[in-house]
C-alpha cells in the first residue's frame, strides 16, 4: 500500500486540484517554491525509499545518506532547489527482458534526482489529474489495470465488438519534447517549474558497465529532443498527459460519435472498441498519432471482429465465453495463455534444482506470496480453469524440487497426495483461495 500523504501535503494536494478542477483555463505561476517545501520533500524522499529501486550513476545508495545524516541532505537539497543550483544528474539505463525476446530501456536517476522529481510530480499530479479523461486508468489515485479490463467488458457488453488493438512503438521514447512541455504549459506558467521539467526531459543517458561499474561516456546521438525515461518517477504523469492530447482529438475531431468509438487507454496501451466498423476507426487513429509525432506499430496493430475473434489487452484474452452450466454465450476474458506460460516459467524458476539450499518453509514462503499476488490481479473473468492449470503446475515443480532435495525417488515424489502439498507443506491453492472470495467475479 503506497504510503499516505502526511496533512499539509494532502491540504496541498487538495488545494491545487479544486482550483484546476474549478478554473479549467487558470494556469498556475507559482508551483517551484512548493517543490522544496520541507514537508513536501520528506514526504517525497519517504515514497523514494518506499519504492526502493537501484543506485543511479553516482552509485549512491539510502545508507550513504543516513550515514551523512538524511535531515541535513534534504536540508541541502532543498537550499540548492531554492538558489535555483540544482543540475539533473545523468539517467543510467537497463534493459529490461521483453516477452517477445526484445528489451525495453529502463532509466534510473539518482537518489536526489528521484526526490526532486517525486516532490515536482507530488506538486503537479492533482493539478493535470483534473484534466485526465476517464478513458485514461494508469498512474492514477482509485484507478488500476484491473479497472480498464472491467471497462474493456462492458462495451463489449453494450456491442462494441469490433475492436482495434492498437500498438505504439516505444511510447515513452518517442515524446517530442517541444510538443510535451506546451502540453504542461498550458496549465503551468512558472518558469522555473517548466525548466526543471525540461533539465529532466534533456538529461544525459548513460550506460553502465557492471563489472567495473564505470560510466560509459553519454550518448552522442545528437540533440536529445525525444522521449521520458520509462523508470523515472515523472514519466508517468508526462506519459499520461501527452496521451490525453490523443483522446481529445478522437472526440473533437468526431470519431467518437460517428463510429461509436471508445477509447481505453492504460499507460502506452491502449484498444478502440467500436459498434461501428474499426477500419476507418483504425485510419483515423493512425492519422492522430502522425500528426502527434508517434509511431504506430502496424504489425502488432490488429482489428480484432467479436465473436469471431479475440484479442489480449492488460494480460486478458477477451472474446466469447460460454456460462457454466447453462451453455449460454457472453463476452467475457480469462488470464491469457502467454501470461499463464511467463508466469509458470517464473514459479519454475522460483523452484529450481539450485535453490534447494533453502529450508523448505522459505521456499514455499516464497512460492505463496507469487501465487497470491498474481492471482490478486488474475481475479476476473473466468479463471477457474487458469487457476487449476497453476495449481498443479506449482504442485509438480515442488514436488520436483522436494526430490531433489530429499533425495526421493520418482515414484516417492509421485506418491505425495496433492492435499499433502497443500495442507502439509503449506503451498497456496489459488482453486480454494477462489472459493473462499465470495466477492470474486464469475
Amino acid at each position: 500500500m503506497s504510503l499516505a500523504p502526511p496533512p499539509r501535503v494532502r491540504k496541498l494536494q487538495d488545494a491545487l486540484h479544486a482550483k484546476a478542477k474549478g478554473s479549467p483555463d487558470y494556469r498556475f505561476y507559482a508551483l517551484y517554491d512548493k517543490v522544496y517545501r520541507a514537508d513536501v520533500l520528506l514526504y517525497a524522499d519517504q515514497r523514494s525509499r518506499e519504492n526502493k529501486g537501484s543506485v543511479g550513476v553516482d552509485g549512491q545508495t539510502f545508507a550513504d545518506i543516513e550515514a551523512y545524516g538524511a535531515e541535513r541532505w534534504l536540508s541541502e537539497l532543498s537550499q540548492e532547489l531554492r538558489a535555483k543550483s540544482y543540475r539533473p544528474q545523468a539517467v543510467r539505463r537497463a534493459w529490461i527482458p521483453k516477452a517477445d525476446g526484445g528489451q525495453r530501456p529502463l532509466g534510473i536517476p539518482t537518489i536526489k534526482d528521484r526526490v526532486v522529481q517525486t516532490a515536482a510530480m507530488l506538486v503537479l499530479e492533482p493539478i493535470f489529474e483534473a484534466d485526465l479523461p476517464p478513458e485514461q486508468y494508469a498512474y492514477r489515485r482509485g484507478r488500476d489495470a484491473r479497472e480498464a479490463v472491467k471497462a474493456v467488458r462492458a462495451l463489449l457488453a453494450s456491442g462494441h465488438t469490433q475492436v482495434v488493438d492498437a500498438d505504439l512503438k516505444g511510447y515513452f521514447d518517442s515524446l517530442p519534447h517541444p510538443d510535451l512541455l506546451k502540453t504542461v504549459a498550458r496549465r503551468v506558467s512558472d518558469k522555473h517549474m517548466l525548466h526543471l521539467i525540461k533539465m529532466w526531459l534533456k538529461a544525459p543517458v548513460q550506460e553502465m558497465r557492471r563489472r567495473e561499474d564505470v560510466q560509459k561516456p553519454p550518448d552522442s546521438d545528437g540533440p536529445k529532443d525525444r522521449g521520458a525515461p520509462q523508470g523515472s518517477p515523472i514519466s508517468p504523469l508526462l506519459a499520461n498527459l501527452y496521451m490525453r492530447r490523443f483522446i481529445l482529438g478522437w472526440k473533437q475531431f468526431g470519431y467518437e460519435a460517428k463510429w461509436r468509438a471508445r477509447i481505453v487507454n492504460y499507460a502506452d496501451d491502449f484498444v478502440i472498441c467500436c459498434r461501428g466498423s474499426a477500419e476507418p476507426a483504425r485510419a483515423a487513429m493512425q492519422s492522430i498519432m502522425t500528426r502527434l509525432k508517434l509511431t504506430v506499430n502496424e504489425a502488432k496493430t490488429h482489428i480484432r471482429r467479436l465473436p469471431g475473434e479475440h484479442f489480449d489487452f492488460l494480460g486478458y484474452t477477451f472474446g466469447r465465453c460460454y456460462q457454466f452450466g447453462t451453455g449460454k454465450p457472453y463476452y467475457g476474458m480469462f488470464p491469457s495463455k502467454k501470461r499463464v506460460q511467463r508466469f509458470c516459467q517464473s514459479l519454475n524458476e522460483a523452484m529450481a534444482r539450485n535453490r534447494t539450499w533453502m529450508e523448505t518453509e522459505d521456499l514455499v514462503r516464497q512460492v505463496n506470496r507469487k501465487l497470491t499476488g498474481w492471482a490478486n490481479y488474475y481475479c476476473l473473468g473466468t479463471v477457474s480453469r487458469t487457476y487449476g492449470l497453476v495449481d498443479g503446475h506449482a504442485r509438480n515443480r515442488l514436488r520436483q524440487w522436494l526430490r531433489a532435495k530429499m533425495a526421493w525417488t520418482a515414484k516417492q515424489a509421485h506418491r505425495v497426495p496433492n492435499v499433502v502439498m497443500h495442507q502439509t507443506y503449506g503451498l497456496t491453492q489459488l482453486q480454494a483461495r477462489r472459493r473462499n472470495l465470495s466477492w470474486a467475479p464469475a
